[in-house]
C-alpha cells in the first residue's frame, strides 16, 4: 500500500517537474532564442514600419507611360504611444485645426484600436513631410511612411485607365493582404488587373529612442521583408490616337472605340465627356470626386463606350443583309421598289427619300429603310418556319453570334450586354400568338427594342473587316515581361455566316463613302467601308452613329463612333470617324476644314437644352 502510494508521489512530482522544465525551456527560448516574441512585447521600441511596393505602371502599344507614380507621404499614429502632446504646436506644423486632431485620433481607435498604427492624414505634401520630419521628435506615438499614388503624364483615357481608392472593409475581411488605409483599382484597367498591378507589401522593422527618432534597423534588416513591385503592363491603345479622338469629342457627348481587327486590341476609348485623371489622386480626390458625380449633365464618370446602350440605327443593315443571304431570302440582285416610305396595314416606316428601285449594293449604299424593312419580313415570312416565333427565334440567334445582346469579354469592367429583345419579351408584352412581324418591323432597321452598345458596334465593324470572325476585343498587349495574351483573347470567334455573302455587303459600305450617305467624309488615298446611323431618341435630337473599317483590303482599324444629339449619322459621327481612320492609316490630316469644323463643333448645347439646367465645367485636363 505505501509502496504504491510513493510511486504515485514520484509519476506526479515527475510530470510536474517536466512541465515546469518545458515552461522555462519555452521562456527562454521567447526571451533569448527568438526575437520576434521581443518584437511582439517591446512596441515602445521597435516600429513596425510598413514598405509599400510602386504601383505598375501602364506603357501604351508604343512604349510611351500612361500611368507612373510618385511618392506620397502618410502621417501614421498609434494612439496608445501619444503622450504629453503639445496639440496647438502639433496642429500648427500641419496645417489642421484642434477638431481635426481630435477627430483624427478617434477614428484611428475606432479602426484599429489604440495599440496599432493608423494612418493620421494622407499624402500630405512633400514640404509638410520635410518640415514635420525634424520636428517628430517631439510628438510620441507620430511618424510616417511613405507611399506612391498614381500620376498620368498624358492625361488622357480615364475611363479605361480607371483609378484607384481606399479599400472597403468588406474586402479587408475578405482578403488578408488588404488592410483599412490601402489603396486598391476601383475602375478599369486598376481594377481588372488589381493583381498584377499591386505587388507584395513588405515590413521595415526599426528601433526608436525615447525622443520619438529612429535610430537604426533592427538586426540589420533581418526581419525585415522588401516590398514586390508590381508588374508594369503594355497596353494595347494607340496614346496618340486616344488623345486626337478626345480632342475632337471635345464639346460633344458620346463615344469611339477603334479595335485592330487583325488582334481584337483596342486602339482607341472614347467617352466624353470625361475628366482629368489626375483629379482623382492624392487628397483631393475625395473632393473632386464628389463634384463628378453630382454633375447630372454630363456624368463625366459614365462610360458610354461600354455601358451606354442605343439602338444602332442604320449600323445595323449590313448584320441584316448577311442574315438574309445566309437564310436564303435575299441575293444581291433582289430588287424592292422605295416610294419614300415602308407601308403594310397600318404599319407605316419613313424612309429619308423615295429611291426607287434598289438592289443591295445601292440599299446599302443609301441607307433605304423601305429595302431593309421587306428585307426583315422576308425572314420572318420564311415558309421554312412554321410561326413567326420560330423565325424571330432563329434571326435572333444569327444577330446574338455577332456578339450583339451579351456581353463581351473585354478585359475591363463594367461592359454591358445591350438588349436584343426575345420571343418571350414580346409574347409578355403583346400576347403569344398577337404580333407578326410587321409588328417588330423597326428591328429590321436597328430601331425598336434593339440596343447595342458603341464596343458592340466596334466589334460588328471589325467582324466586318475580317470577312466572318473577330478576336475578342482586349486591352492589354502583355504584363510584365511576359508578351503573351491569355488564350481568350487569340481564339478566334466565327459567325455562322458563309464568307462569300460578305463580299456584296463590303462592296455596298465602300459605296457607303464614295457616293452613298458617309461621301463627304471620303478619305484622300484611302479605301474605307462604312455605314451612317441615324438613330431615334426620345428625348431629343436624333443620336449621331457611324461604323467603318479601313483600308478595304487587309484592314488596319475598324471603328464605331456615336454622338449622342448629333443628327444624321453623315453630319457628326462620320466625319469624326473618318478623321480617326485617316489619322491611325496616314499619320496625317489632308482635310484641314473637316477637321476644324469637327473640332469647333459643340453638341453639348443640345444636351443642357433637353434637362433645361446649366452645365458643370470641370477644369480642363488641356
Amino acid at each position: 500500500m505505501n509502496n504504491t502510494l510513493a510511486l504515485r508521489k514520484f509519476i506526479v512530482g515527475a510530470i510536474f517537474a517536466l512541465a515546469c522544465f518545458a515552461f522555462i525551456c519555452r521562456l527562454f527560448y521567447m526571451q533569448v532564442v527568438d526575437d520576434r516574441y521581443k518584437l511582439d512585447a517591446s512596441n515602445e521600441t521597435f516600429r513596425h514600419v510598413t514598405q509599400y511596393p510602386p504601383r505598375g505602371c501602364i506603357k501604351d502599344r508604343n512604349g510611351k507611360l500612361l500611368v507612373t507614380n510618385e511618392a506620397a507621404y502618410d502621417i501614421m499614429v498609434i494612439p496608445g504611444q501619444v503622450k504629453d502632446c503639445d496639440t496647438n504646436s502639433f496642429c500648427n506644423d500641419l496645417g489642421i485645426t484642434k477638431a481635426d486632431f481630435i477627430s483624427n485620433i478617434k477614428k484611428a481607435v475606432i479602426l484599429n484600436t489604440s495599440s496599432h498604427a493608423s494612418v493620421f492624414m494622407k499624402e500630405v505634401t512633400p514640404e509638410i513631410y520635410a518640415s514635420f520630419q525634424e520636428k517628430m521628435y517631439k510628438y510620441h506615438g507620430f511618424y510616417s511612411e511613405v507611399r506612391t499614388v498614381r500620376r498620368y503624364p498624358m492625361k488622357i483615357a480615364p475611363h479605361l485607365l480607371g483609378y484607384i481608392g481606399e479599400v472597403s472593409k468588406e474586402l479587408c475581411l475578405r482578403n488578408p493582404k488588404y488592410k483599412e488605409g490601402d489603396y486598391v483599382g476601383i475602375s478599369g484597367i486598376e481594377e481588372s488587373y488589381e493583381s498584377d498591378l499591386s505587388g507584395q507589401k513588405g515590413v521595415k522593422i526599426t528601433m526608436v529612442d525615447a525622443m520619438n527618432r529612429e535610430v537604426s534597423g533592427y538586426k540589420s534588416g533581418k526581419y525585415d521583408t522588401l516590398p514586390q513591385p508590381g508588374e508594369n503592363l503594355t497596353c494595347s491603345i494607340d496614346a496618340d490616337l486616344q488623345a486626337y479622338g478626345e480632342k475632337l469629342m471635345e464639346n460633344k457627348a458620346g463615344s469611339m472605340v477603334a479595335i485592330d481587327p487583325s488582334t481584337g486590341e483596342i486602339l482607341a476609348l472614347v467617352s466624353n465627356p470625361e475628366y482629368d485623371p489626375n483629379l482623382l489622386v492624392g487628397n483631393v480626390r475625395a473632393k473632386n470626386y464628389g463634384k463628378l458625380v453630382l454633375d447630372s449633365i454630363d456624368i463625366p464618370l459614365f462610360n458610354r463606350a461600354l455601358m451606354a446602350a442605343y439602338p444602332p440605327g442604320s449600323t445595323f443593315k449590313p448584320i441584316e443583309a448577311l442574315i438574309a443571304q445566309q437564310e436564303g431570302v435575299l441575293t444581291e440582285n433582289t430588287s424592292y421598289t422605295c416610294p419614300g416610305a415602308f407601308h403594310l396595314g397600318n404599319i407605316s416606316v419613313a424612309c429619308d427619300a423615295a429611291h426607287g428601285t434598289l438592289q443591295l449594293e445601292k440599299a446599302i449604299a443609301m441607307s433605304c429603310n423601305t429595302y431593309f424593312c421587306n428585307v426583315f419580313m422576308s425572314m420572318m415570312n420564311n415558309k421554312q418556319y412554321s410561326t413567326t416565333e420560330e423565325a424571330f427565334e432563329t434571326w435572333r440567334k444569327y444577330v446574338m453570334s455577332f456578339g450583339l445582346g451579351t456581353r463581351l469579354d473585354i478585359d475591363l469592367p463594367s461592359a454591358l450586354r445591350g438588349n436584343v429583345p426575345s420571343v418571350d419579351y414580346y409574347n409578355r408584352f403583346f400576347g403569344k400568338g398577337h404580333w407578326k412581324g410587321a409588328t417588330v418591323v423597326s428591328l429590321g432597321i436597328g430601331q425598336g427594342e434593339m440596343l447595342l452598345t458603341p464596343l458592340q458596334l466596334a466589334n460588328e465593324a471589325a467582324i466586318l473587316a475580317n470577312r466572318g470572325y473577330y478576336y475578342m476585343p482586349h486591352v492589354i498587349k502583355s504584363v510584365g515581361d511576359k508578351n503573351t495574351v491569355q488564350k481568350k483573347y487569340t481564339t478566334r470567334h466565327y459567325v455562322p455566316i458563309d464568307a462569300k455573302y460578305f463580299d456584296i455587303v463590303v462592296e455596298g459600305m465602300s459605296e457607303v463613302v464614295e457616293e452613298g450617305t458617309a461621301a463627304a467624309s471620303k478619305i484622300p488615298g484611302v479605301v474605307m467601308c462604312g455605314k451612317t446611323g441615324t438613330a431615334q431618341n426620345p428625348n431629343g435630337r436624333n443620336n449621331s452613329l457611324f461604323i467603318a473599317f479601313a483600308p478595304m483590303d487587309h484592314p488596319k482599324i475598324a471603328i464605331c463612333v456615336v454622338v449622342e444629339r448629333g443628327g444624321w449619322g453623315a453630319e457628326w459621327a462620320a466625319p469624326l470617324g473618318s478623321l480617326m481612320v485617316e489619322k491611325y492609316v496616314t499619320d496625317t490630316i489632308k482635310r484641314p476644314d473637316v477637321e476644324k469644323r469637327m473640332l469647333e463643333g459643340n453638341t453639348l448645347q443640345y444636351l443642357a437644352m433637353e434637362k433645361n439646367q446649366p452645365r458643370v465645367k470641370h477644369k480642363s485636363k488641356k
